[in-house]
């Protein structure tokens, strides 16, 4: 029995990873230029050095996250390190469907994994996971599929589905304001 190791995009930590660089190069840089002659730079230089570490810490932690899946189940190592399993008797079903950006058109595939009491056990967002990825899941586990035909909003999903979400994106609905 194989088991598939799926990992997200290695473009997002390039992405990021120039954002970073494009905000801090050129504040250091004034920082350093400020402060070199009054020969106040190193608590610059320790800041340049805590900011390295935490990138550090960051790339470290994207490059093990990682979800593993087989006929057997399915486990999960978070961006944060936490590691969770659920068996194949443990899964209920898995839910696909394209979710819309916030303020766009485009969509993103969405795979939740849920047990059998519906709760969400595994969530695999397309913005790091590639379709690919999420269809090995639906080939891996032999568990009912929903494909949802239609992309919907987060509010959409929120009213129909909301346990799928995570806790910050659920919203109140039905609210009087």
């Amino acid at each position: 029995m194989h088991s598939h190791a799926l990992r997200p995009h290695g473009r997002l930590i390039v992405q990021t990873g120039l954002s970073v660089l494009a905000l801090v190069a050129p504040i250091s840089a004034v920082l350093f230029w400020l402060t070199i002659p009054t020969g106040t730079w190193q608590p610059v230089l320790v800041a340049q050095l805590v900011m390295v570490a935490f990138c550090a810490l960051a790339y470290l932690s994207y490059t093990r996250t990682v979800i593993r899946v087989d006929a057997d189940g399915i486990s999960e190592r978070g961006f944060l390190g936490r590691v969770t399993n659920f068996s194949a008797a443990e899964i209920g079903s898995v839910v696909l469907l394209d979710l819309y950006q916030s303020g766009a058109l485009d969509t993103h595939p969405q795979l939740f994994v849920t047990g059998a009491d519906g709760r969400l056990l595994v969530r695999m967002r397309g913005q790091y996971y590639a379709r690919g990825a999420m269809d090995t899941v639906v080939d891996q586990l032999d568990v009912p599929v929903v494909r949802v035909p239609e992309p919907m909003t987060l509010q959409e999903l929120n009213r129909a589905r909301p346990e799928l979400l995570y806790w910050f994106e659920r919203r109140l609905t039905g609210r009087v304001s």
